[in-house]
């Protein structure tokens, strides 16, 4: 709660400012929350809004689903006492249709100089904290005028450059995800099984020009910065080529291909900093854990996704096509990440390979494009991280496991605003071991979301 007060203190001191005006109106060079947002991936170079002194821009993002999921597996009991009871590891929390936990974000977007824009966004409520804390921010630059150097000028006529602690620009696939309550860009409900996001700290440069794309990113290759562990922490590098175009007003044509890598990391977290949490609650969790400690929502917060472990080094490659022909729009995710994790103090002896494949076709209707059908299918195959009984056993290799999913839903905008969504899910587990949780599963069912941003 009080963090919650410091920021709304912050924002009434800045309305209060002499420097400052609070506005719901766009801002240049940004990417706009609400229907507006929809297929646009890197902002715009177009200069279309005049600067007039400093602004800050609020705004806000809510949703809220109901879930009518159930699961099964048909894994091996694992039995354990607990408080005088023989328990079974293996059984899944028991699940019944209801509501989820309300979702919530903070948008703060000022316009600090002419090109020149900050972005802070805020979970206010999220599936994994129930408390405020902030995503990340970033200062945007889009003119240098600062520099006084025509050179320059000509240059940022084509180039955007981001520094702060951001969503890192690998892939395409994050501008059309749920980012906790923002939910306006997605057509579904849920992300992909391997969701490839992640906040770092660092510095991105965006060139573009007559429809080709250049991006290229050093952070410091985790969610958070550190100092320690130097003999482990190695930079990351992120690049992205592509080519946009709108061929004519009925087609339009996007490829980009993009890589992420580094050489060591204590802890990378390109496929498990999505710290807010899926949206399929509780599917494929257990009743109870080891040693007794309560199972809850926000414990087990990615339901339903796959973190392969690639924690120390990765290089993770993406290929991403996008067709709009009229209302169709057909998007693809071609994905294949290699590296290792760590078994304790050691590095796995070798790497694993990982691949995801998915793609969606979307369909959106009338003039105004306000209600849409979708459907999807995604598949992620991989090798599990090995496993190692004590200091001195042998390292037994994981699991090679498949998991699928198939999601077909519609979508309402009521108003640019506000988003209505329903979706039926299924999702199969295959190759987990057999005192493995996840053998033999399965969930399936529907979702209603509805969603805000402004």
């Amino acid at each position: 709660m009080k963090k919650i007060t410091l920021s709304l203190g912050l924002l009434l001191g800045l309305s209060m400012s002499a420097f400052a005006q609070i506005t719901l109106s766009d801002l240049p060079y940004a990417r706009p929350y609400d229907k507006r947002g929809l297929n646009i991936f890197e902002t715009s170079k177009k200069d279309t809004i005049a600067y007039d002194g400093i602004k800050v821009r609020l705004g806000g993002s809510f949703a809220q689903q109901f879930q009518g999921l159930k699961h099964t597996n048909s894994a091996t009991a694992v039995m354990q006492q607990q408080g005088g009871n023989e328990v079974n590891l293996n059984e899944l929390m028991p699940i019944e249709n209801g509501f989820n936990l309300a979702t919530a974000n903070l948008n703060l977007d000022v316009a600090l100089a002419d090109g020149i824009r900050l972005n802070l966004v805020t979970y206010l409520s999220s599936r994994h904290h129930s408390e405020t804390w902030v995503k990340g921010g970033f200062i945007q630059v889009d003119k240098a005028e600062f520099l006084n150097s025509p050179i320059v000028d000509k240059l940022m006529e084509n180039m955007t450059v981001k520094v702060g602690h951001m969503e890192i620009n690998y892939g395409d696939a994050h501008f059309r995800r749920t980012d906790n309550a923002h939910a306006l860009q997605n057509p579904f409900v849920g992300n992909y099984i391997m969701d490839a996001f992640t906040t770092e700290i660092g510095a991105e440069l965006i060139y573009q020009y007559k429809g080709f794309l250049v991006v290229g990113s050093v952070t410091g290759g985790e969610i958070q910065g550190g100092i320690t562990n130097p003999d482990k922490r190695k930079p990351s590098y992120i690049g992205k080529l592509g080519y946009d175009s709108q061929i004519n007003d009925d087609l339009r044509l996007r490829l980009t291909g993009s890589i992420y890598t580094t050489a060591g990391s204590v802890r990378n977290t390109l496929y498990g900093g999505d710290r807010a949490g899926s949206r399929y609650y509780m599917v494929m969790d257990p009743a109870r854990i080891a040693n007794g400690t309560a199972v809850s929502a926000s414990t087990h917060f990615t339901s339903g996704h796959i973190n392969p472990g690639l924690t120390n080094s990765i290089t993770a490659m993406v290929l991403n096509p996008f067709i709009k022909f009229h209302g169709l729009e057909l998007f693809g995710n071609f994905e294949q990440a290699k590296g290792k994790g760590r078994m304790g103090a050691k590095d796995e002896p070798s790497d694993r390979t990982w691949n995801q494949i998915g793609t969606d076709v979307v369909y959106r209707i009338g003039a105004n494009e306000n209600l849409y059908v979708a459907g999807r299918y995604n598949k992620v195959t991989g090798t599990l991280a090995p496993t190692q009984a004590g200091p001195t056993a042998p390292v037994v290799a994981g699991d090679d496991i498949t998991m699928d999913r198939v999601q077909v839903g519609a979508g309402w905008f009521v108003t640019k605003n506000i988003l209505t969504k329903v979706e039926y899910v299924k999702q199969n587990y295959e190759g987990f071991a057999p005192k493995d949780i996840r053998h033999g599963g399965e969930f399936n069912g529907f979702m209603i979301e509805g969603a805000i941003s402004f």
